[in-house]
């Protein structure tokens, strides 16, 4: 439950960031450079809104000192944003679960899972660097 709090807000600030930028690339990029440029374009903000998070929330539940604990705090926030990827896929999207996983192009695709799984890691990543400072 200790990871809960910390996981739901690492969660809640990166999904906020996404949900700003999402209308932007989709309404205003997509039009003019196309799906894949325009997601490309949109990930190393969403990085940097990943690692300010993480790092955010490192600083701010700092009674989670071992790096099991910051790894654990990333993999439910990981959990949360697969919850609301297919919740948005399946109700306001209407598409199947393999369309929600599958339907994506294969370079920027790679790199927005390649981003979730940074997205996972980063609480951890971030205490193991600064261990070593």
């Amino acid at each position: 439950m200790r990871l809960l709090k910390p996981a739901l807000l690492y969660f809640m600030i990166v999904f906020g960031v996404g949900f700003i930028l999402g209308p932007i690339r989709v309404l205003w990029l997509v039009p003019r450079v196309g799906v894949r440029t325009a997601e490309l374009l949109e990930l190393p903000l969403m990085l940097v809104a990943i690692v300010l998070a993480a790092g955010w929330i490192n600083r701010r539940f700092a009674e989670l000192t071992s790096l099991l604990s910051k790894l654990g705090v990333g993999w439910i926030a990981f959990v949360m944003v697969l919850s609301a990827e297919f919740i948005v896929g399946l109700t306001l999207r209407g598409l199947s679960p393999a369309q929600i996983i599958l339907d994506r192009d294969l370079v920027s695709g790679t790199a927005y899972y390649g981003s979730l799984i940074l997205f996972a890691l980063m609480p951890w990543l971030l205490s193991r660097i600064q261990k070593k400072s």
